[in-house]
C-alpha cells in the first residue's frame, strides 16, 4: 500500500485521473442511494409506526441499496451491466431507457460528473492522503443529502448525524481543525439556526426551516470549526437568494424551498477556500 501511494505521490497527474474515475464509479452509486433511500426510510417509519400501534404491516420493502440490481424506474426491467456505465451508457443510450425508450433524467449522469469533478479538485488539492479521503466522504455525503432535501425536502438523521460524527473523528487527526475546534463548531451550528429558527416562528407563528437544516450545519461546524460558520451561511443566504430570483424570473417559484442544498454549497465551498474566505469576509484579522 505504501508502494503504490508513493507511486500516485510521484504522479500527481495520474492521480488525479483515477480520482476522476473513481468519482464517476461513487456518483452511479450515489444516484442509487438518493432514489432508494426514501423509499426504505418511509417502510421503515411504517414498520415503526404499526409496531408501536400493534397493528398488522403487509407493505413490501423497498429494493435495498446495496445488493439489488438496478432496474428501470419506468419499466421495471433489469438493467444490465453496460447499462450502468457512469455517463457514457447515458450517452450510447442517448437518454433513453434501453428497453422502454422512456427519457432517462439528465440528473443521473449529471451527478456522475459532479462526483467526479469535486473528487478530481480534491485529488489536485491534496494528493494521495488522508484529507484526500476524508474530502471525498465530504462531498458524497453532501451530494446525497442535496438531492434527497429537493426530492423530499427531508434531510434523513443517518445522513447528517454520520456526518457530524465523522467530522468529530477525524478532528481527532488535527490535520484541519482540533477536536475542540470541533465540538464548539458543532454546538454553534446547531444552535444558531435553532435560535433563528425559534425567533421567527415566535414572529411570525410560522416554521421557516426544518430540523434537519439544525443538524446539517451542527455536521459543518463539526468539520469547519465554529469561525467558518459565518461563513458557511453567508454563501447558503447568497446561493439560496440566487436560486429563488432566478425561479422568480423563469415563472417556477415555489413557496417552499429546501435549504439543506445552500447550506451544502456553503460547507463544500468553506471547507476547500476555508482561510480565503476568512480573509476576504474579515480582511483585518
Amino acid at each position: 500500500m505504501t508502494d503504490i501511494i508513493g507511486v500516485l505521490s510521484a504522479y500527481p497527474w495520474a492521480f488525479v485521473v483515477l480520482a476522476v474515475v473513481i468519482g464517476l464509479l461513487v456518483g452511479s452509486f450515489l444516484n442509487v442511494v438518493i432514489f432508494r433511500t426514501p423509499p426504505l426510510l418511509e417502510h421503515a417509519w411504517k414498520q415503526d409506526y404499526a409496531d408501536f400501534t400493534e397493528t398488522e404491516f403487509t407493505e413490501t420493502k423497498p429494493p435495498g441499496i446495496a445488493l439489488t440490481r438496478s432496474h428501470c424506474p419506468k419499466c421495471k426491467k433489469q438493467l444490465a451491466a453496460w447499462h450502468n456505465i457512469p455517463v457514457l451508457s447515458y450517452l450510447f443510450l442517448r437518454g433513453k431507457c434501453g428497453f422502454c425508450q422512456q427519457k432517462i433524467s439528465f440528473r443521473y449522469p449529471f451527478i456522475e460528473m459532479l462526483s467526479a469533478a469535486l473528487v478530481g479538485f480534491a485529488a489536485f488539492s491534496y494528493g494521495a492522503s488522508l484529507p484526500f479521503v476524508t474530502a471525498c466522504l465530504l462531498i458524497w455525503f453532501l451530494i446525497v443529502i442535496t438531492w434527497i432535501d429537493i426530492d423530499t425536502f427531508l434531510i434523513p438523521d443517518q445522513l447528517s448525524l454520520s456526518l457530524l460524527w465523522l467530522g468529530l473523528f477525524f478532528s481527532l487527526f488535527e490535520f484541519s481543525i482540533t477536536p475542540s475546534q470541533a465540538i464548539i463548531g458543532a454546538l454553534i451550528g446547531y444552535l444558531s439556526l435553532w435560535s433563528v429558527f425559534h425567533l421567527f416562528k415566535i414572529l411570525t407563528g410560522k416554521e421557516g426551516m426544518g430540523y434537519g437544516d439544525f443538524k446539517l450545519l451542527a455536521a459543518g461546524g463539526a468539520w469547519l470549526g465554529a469561525e467558518l460558520l459565518i461563513a458557511v451561511l453567508f454563501i447558503a443566504s447568497i446561493s439560496g437568494l440566487v436560486f429563488a430570483l432566478a425561479q422568480k424570473i423563469m415563472n417556477n417559484y415555489q413557496n417552499k424551498i429546501p435549504f439543506g442544498p445552500y447550506l451544502s454549497i456553503g460547507i463544500l465551498v468553506s471547507y476547500f477556500f476555508g482561510d480565503q474566505l476568512i480573509n476576504l469576509l474579515f480582511p483585518g484579522l
